[in-house]
């Protein structure tokens, strides 16, 4: 006869195989997402922020940008549209 001891988890202690929630308690995590702003969506910062100065070329026209400068543009705007994703879900709840 085998006996079977039970185990009594907390919540959290209960390992979480969903993926899915994995990823969405990433995407709502505010220091995540502020530390990829203040790092990846500003850097490099000297003379002056990569995003900033890519816009101010999409604002002056865009030319003589190519593929590569607009894959930077969403490179460096993604922490962007992530923080405003998480402003949008947040407010969203409060209602």
């Amino acid at each position: 006869m085998v006996l079977k001891k039970s185990v009594t988890l907390s919540a959290a202690e209960v390992p979480t195989n969903n993926k899915k929630t994995i990823s969405m308690e990433l995407l709502n995590n505010w220091r995540l997402i502020l530390l990829l702003c203040l790092t990846l969506g500003l850097a490099p910062f000297f003379p002056e922020p990569h995003i900033w100065g890519k816009i101010k070329w999409i604002a002056g026209g865009a030319v003589g940008m190519k593929a590569a400068d607009w894959f930077d543009v969403l490179f460096h705007g993604i922490p962007f549209l992530l923080l405003l994703r998480l402003l949008i879900v947040k407010l969203k709840k409060s209602k």
